[in-house]
């Protein structure tokens, strides 16, 4: 990282902090991951069942092993070991869940979160269901607008993340979406959430570092 990119993802993160909260999220602005981590773990109550949205951010937190050891009952369909049956019904319960924790694949400067999914169990619940929704992300998911958003979804978004789950889907060899027919395609739902879904609690917390993809 040069010199700087703290101060350029600090001036463009609080920007869309600011823009978030007129959109009735709720919305903080973290220099570390590790400082957005412990404040993730204080917000979540130790008797809440969490779902994972199988976010690479997420991930690099570590919070999903924190809450497992303090006994919170976590909820990853991505666990090793589920047969295609299990991993539905955890997605299922997902959607019902206290605490749902994702991350996002864009967000824009007037603050619009911007996702693009395969089944939709992510997005839907970001949208309605669970008791509150956390979503966190870092500064180089910033984008100007909701085209810019698209860019970066087929420039970045879409290969890196067929790439990670193996996919034989054209853009792990172009590296960049081709709009591809397979049977095997993971971009098939696209949401734009302008502002706070009405009965559904949200905090983002922006990061003020290069974080997942």
């Amino acid at each position: 990282m040069n010199e700087f990119a703290p101060w350029h993802n600090e001036a463009l993160g609080k920007k869309v902090v600011e823009s978030l909260k007129k959109n009735g999220f709720e919305a903080e602005y973290c220099s570390s991951a590790s400082d957005a981590a412990d404040k993730i773990l204080e917000i979540i109550p130790e008797s809440a069942s969490v779902g994972f949205g199988g976010s690479w951010t997420v991930k690099a937190l570590g919070i999903q092993e924190k809450l497992a050891e303090r006994g919170n009952a976590i909820l990853d369909h991505g666990a090793p070991g589920l047969s295609n049956e299990e991993r539905m019904a955890v997605r299922k319960k997902q959607l019902t869940c206290d605490v749902f924790l994702s991350g996002t694949n864009a967000v824009t400067l007037d603050g619009q979160l911007v996702n693009r999914d395969g089944n939709g169990n992510r997005v839907a619940a970001m949208i309605f269901g669970p008791g509150k929704v956390i979503v966190v992300l870092g500064a180089n998911k910033i984008v100007r607008d909701l085209a810019a958003a698209e860019e970066r979804i087929q420039m970045v978004a879409a290969p890196v993340n067929n790439k990670r789950l193996g996919l034989p889907n054209p853009c792990t060899q172009t590296g960049i979406c081709m709009n591809c027919q397979t049977e095997t395609r993971i971009c098939n739902i696209t949401t734009i959430i302008s502002k706070r879904p009405r009965s559904t609690p949200f905090h983002v917390f922006l990061v003020g570092e290069e974080l997942g993809f």
